[in-house]
């Protein structure tokens, strides 16, 4: 590893073991040696482009992913998502999504061009580990919200000849290819779509999925609904992955996962990526509390049904009604850490062991949590991980180990 990385790491070691002062004392030369020597990777970050909104990115205005921010967190790789939003189900709806996945591969695509003595692509687990070793940050390519190939499979191809590797067929809502985690909401009729359309995948989506099998791209069910989820893992011949997804056990929300999921991607050899996304994370069991995020809610005029506690705040007509209801909700249900963070990773690693969990930050797109707000901080992760005894070889499956192995076998397809 070239020094300079080295370097960047030391700068972020007082903090980070400050934040984790819990239990038995943590050598910070150990921390930061075993993070070093870790393939450091996020499995879903968010590219930023001129419509980004500035309450996803930084305190500093840039991207939590910018590359000085990768460099200081000694990440070796990053997936950013090709991710459109979710628009109206019209041909108009249908090429707005096309054209905003376009603009992002795009920006995706530049910024990898934009430094080479610091960045390269990447397509397989080969081609990152080779740029570890050149000492550049890896970039690879994901896809997201089916939305945007307009109806047409072969569009499948023309991404993974860009580049693309890993595929999530949904994102808000449903479409013409699976039902969504999270069900969409209709202002001019006040009320959510159904809980379910296709009843998991559509013929549509299944055709997908076969096609990015044989391709040997990864399949993403991070968003997808429990039953889109448990189909793609039985039509897919690939392990599939979780690129940012917590246990719904821990937090009941609709889009984090049941054990009923996480037990099935364990079997088949998948990976669970562990989002640092407060509102994932947080613990929804009691009443008292859910009350009173109905009340945070109404009061902000947003319907009191939810997926989770911020569903539908970027609805709110103005950033400063946005602030207020996040200031609202923050201080009723908090901020989640680093230390809650790593509860979700115990959580997968004693259900279905060490091999079969990473981590996916959702960085520009509301990932952040206390210790972990931007790429820059990844080492208060480690420390965590450490200090609850995890190994070095095990906290290199879960920084990138376990993806991979997953990537490895989709590029020998």
């Amino acid at each position: 590893m070239h020094r300079f990385r080295q370097i960047a790491l030391t700068g972020a070691l007082a903090f980070s073991i400050g934040a984790c002062q819990i239990g038995a004392p943590i050598s910070e030369l150990d921390v930061a040696e075993i993070h070093a020597n870790a393939i450091v990777l996020d499995a879903h970050a968010d590219i930023q482009i001129e419509s980004t909104s500035p309450l996803y990115l930084g305190a500093d205005g840039r991207s939590k992913v910018a590359p000085d921010k990768l460099l200081q967190g000694g990440f070796d790789a990053v997936v950013m998502s090709v991710a459109a939003s979710p628009q109206a189900r019209t041909p108009e709806g249908d090429a707005l999504a096309s054209a905003e996945s376009a603009e992002k591969l795009a920006a995706a695509l530049a910024l990898a061009d934009s430094m080479p003595a610091t960045i390269a692509l990447a397509t397989s687990a080969d081609e990152v580990r080779a740029n570890t070793e050149a000492g550049l940050v890896s970039v690879l390519l994901g896809f997201q919200n089916a939305q945007a190939l307009e109806g047409d499979v072969d569009r499948i191809d023309e991404l993974y000849n860009a580049g693309v590797r890993v595929f999530g067929l949904t994102h808000l809502g449903h479409n013409d290819f699976a039902d969504s985690s999270r069900p969409k909401f209709d202002g001019a009729t006040g009320t959510y779509e159904a809980t379910e359309e296709h009843g998991g995948l559509s013929a549509l989506g299944i055709a997908t999925v076969e096609r990015i099998d044989t391709l040997g791209g990864l399949i993403d069910v991070s968003q997808m609904s429990k039953a889109a989820t448990l189909q793609a893992i039985e039509v897919a011949t690939l392990p599939v992955i979780a690129s940012h997804s917590n246990a719904k056990t821990l937090s009941d929300v609709t889009r984090n996962l049941s054990d009923e999921e996480i037990d099935r991607i364990g079997e088949t050899g998948g990976v669970i990526h562990i989002a640092a996304f407060s509102a994932y994370l947080v613990d929804l069991s009691d009443p008292e509390l859910k009350a009173k995020i109905r009340d945070v809610r109404l009061a902000a005029g947003l319907p009191e049904t939810y997926s989770y506690p911020y569903e539908l705040y970027w609805e709110l007509k103005d950033d400063a009604e946005k602030i207020t209801f996040l200031t609202n909700m923050r201080a009723l249900v908090g901020r989640e850490d680093v230390s809650r963070m790593v509860d979700h990773i115990d959580y997968v690693v004693d259900r279905i062991g060490i091999d079969h969990v990473g981590i996916g930050t959702d960085f520009n797109h509301g990932g952040g949590v206390v210790g972990f707000e931007e790429a820059d901080s990844a080492l208060n992760v480690t420390a965590e991980l450490v200090r609850r005894g995890y190994s070095a070889d095990e906290i290199n499956k879960i920084w990138g180990g376990n993806f991979l192995r997953v990537l490895e076998a989709a590029s020998t397809r």
